[in-house]
C-alpha cells in the first residue's frame, strides 16, 4: 500500500511540472538556496448547493447546484449532525488540492514526516461542518535527465522508477543524477451547512 501512495504522489508530481495549469490554478517556480527548483501547484474550488430532500433513515441527502442540477450524496456516520439539516438549507463545499516539489542536493534533503491527516468536525446539536486534510511527502532520487526531452526519471523509496515530463525547461536546470526530490501533496476539504439568507 505504501509504494502504491509513493508512486501517486510521485505522478502528482509529474502533473504539477508537467501539465498546463488548469484555470483558477496557482504555480510558482523559484530556487531553493542551493540553485535547486522549487515548485508549487495549488488550487481552490467553492460551490454552493441547496438541500432539496433529506432521507435521514438512508441518510440519504439531495442537493441542487447553482446552476439547477439535483444530485444524492450519501452522508456518512461521521457526519453526526444530519439531523439539523433542513429542506433550503444551503451548503458551501471549499476543496483545496496543493502540489510542493523541492529538489535538494544529495545528503541534503531535511526530515520528511510521510503521511498526515486531521478531521474535525461540529459540535454535536450545530448546523453540520467540518474540514478534512490529509498530506502525504515522499522523496525520490533523480535518476537520469533528458534536457533534450525534458523528462527525468525518478526512483522511488519503493524502488520503482517513473519517467516524468517536465512542461518547463527552468524547471531543469541546476538538476543532476543524484539529486533528490521532495514532493508534498496536501488535500483540503471544508464543508459548512446554513440556513438561506432572508429576503
Amino acid at each position: 500500500m505504501k509504494n502504491a501512495a509513493s508512486l501517486l504522489v510521485l505522478v502528482c508530481f509529474a502533473m504539477s511540472i508537467g501539465v498546463s495549469a488548469l484555470a483558477g490554478d496557482y504555480t510558482s517556480s523559484e530556487k531553493t538556496t542551493a540553485g535547486k527548483p522549487s515548485v508549487t501547484k495549488e488550487e481552490t474550488v467553492t460551490a454552493m448547493a441547496t438541500v432539496q430532500a433529506i432521507d435521514l433513515k438512508n441518510r440519504l441527502v439531495t442537493l441542487m447546484d447553482e446552476e439547477g442540477n439535483t444530485f444524492d450524496i450519501l452522508v456518512g456516520e461521521q457526519a453526526r449532525n444530519l439531523p439539523q439539516v433542513k429542506v433550503g438549507d444551503v451548503v458551501e463545499v471549499t476543496y483545496y488540492e496543493s502540489v510542493a516539489v523541492k529538489v535538494y542536493k544529495p545528503g541534503e534533503v531535511p526530515s520528511v514526516s510521510g503521511d498526515t491527516s486531521m478531521v474535525a468536525a461540529a459540535k454535536k446539536g450545530e448546523k453540520p461542518g467540518g474540514l478534512a486534510i490529509k498530506q502525504a511527502t515522499v522523496t525520490a532520487t533523480v535518476q537520469s535527465i533528458d534536457k533534450k526531452n525534458q523528462t527525468a526519471v525518478l526512483k522511488g523509496a519503493d524502488g520503482k522508477s517513473i519517467t516524468v515530463k517536465v512542461k518547463d525547461p527552468k524547471n531543469l536546470e541546476n538538476v543532476n543524477p543524484g539529486d533528490e526530490v521532495v514532493a508534498t501533496y496536501t488535500r483540503a476539504l471544508a464543508i459548512s451547512v446554513s440556513k438561506p439568507e432572508e429576503k
